[in-house]
């Protein structure tokens, strides 16, 4: 694959701008949504700026570092997708990249799996806004090369996260993907844009929208460490924040709290709602490049 391809027409940028430049550009974009979603503060038993949460091997320096990392594989992703058709040399093209990009975040946070969802989510939906320019087009497209079995990695995943899909059935990031990103797209950013309609500032326009996905999503981090009952317990609080009027009334701040003292006791992490903010912040922030911007 060379780098002086341009975009195919229909795509997010004209023809005359090069493939790099809009494949950097989302990458870049993919980092910071990373970053801003481990900024966010308070949230319930994840890294924040206060510290580990309900983590004992990450903190916020190793979450940062570990988004700074990713910006590029992500942005390899978008590449290789403006060049590639819809098909299994694409698929086994992202997968191969992916696996770089897990290293290359492993290398970063001196071994810790910090964004290895995050990394699945946020470069097939960067392949999918390169490939199609639009939202809805980038989560169909997604969902279809999801679909797509990798040659290079056997059908029975090992990770915590296909145990617990084995176990429990909940469909976890891939099922997510093969799906379109159902939480993402249909959850959390109607969660954000709607609080930001409804004259909310960005800080609780986020932490809402991360409420959102934790009331509604298997989350497979949650069901590894605690099994059904602690989904149930995170799902049940987050509700309740949202029920009180969200995170930026009186109540429903004080319920938030209760909540993040909960996870923190018990080691409940809604590692995969953080994962599923940090896609809503990525298509919000890219939502001026595509084709929907005029919305």
């Amino acid at each position: 694959m060379t780098t002086t391809e341009t975009v195919r027409p229909g795509v997010l940028a004209p023809s005359r701008t090069p493939a790099d430049t809009v494949a950097e550009t989302l990458g870049d974009l993919a980092g910071q949504a990373l970053r801003e979603e481990a900024l966010l503060t308070p949230k319930p038993g994840l890294v924040d700026r206060r510290g580990g949460g309900s983590h004992h091997d990450m903190d916020l320096p190793v979450l940062l570092a570990s988004a700074d990392a990713l910006a590029a594989p992500i942005a390899a992703c978008a590449r290789v997708a403006q060049v590639l058709p819809l098909g299994p040399a694409l698929r086994a093209e992202i997968g191969a990249l992916g696996r770089a990009g897990e290293q290359r975040m492993l290398d970063a946070t001196g071994g810790v799996n910090t964004h290895r969802g995050a990394l699945w989510a946020l470069g097939l939906l960067a392949a999918g806004l390169a490939a199609t320019g639009t939202l809805s087009a980038a989560s169909g497209f997604a969902a279809r090369l999801a679909d797509l079995d990798d040659p290079a990695v056997p059908s029975r995943d090992a990770s915590n996260g296909g145990r617990v899909r084995l176990r429990y059935g909940a469909p976890g990031a891939m099922g997510e993907a093969r799906r379109g990103f159902p939480h993402i797209t249909r959850v959390a950013l109607p969660a954000l844009l709607a609080a930001r309609a409804a004259g909310h500032g960005e800080h609780t326009a986020r932490t809402d929208a991360l409420l959102a996905s934790m009331a509604a999503l298997e989350d497979t981090c949650l069901l590894h460490r605690a099994g059904p009952e602690g989904l149930r317990t995170v799902r049940g609080g987050a509700l309740a924040v949202l029920r009180a009027g969200g995170s930026g009334t009186p109540h429903g701040g004080a319920l938030l709290g209760e909540l993040d003292a909960v996870c923190r006791l018990r080691g409940l992490s809604p590692g995969g709602s953080a994962d599923v903010l940090a896609a809503a912040l990525f298509l919000d922030s890219a939502l001026p490049l595509t084709a929907d911007r005029s919305r």
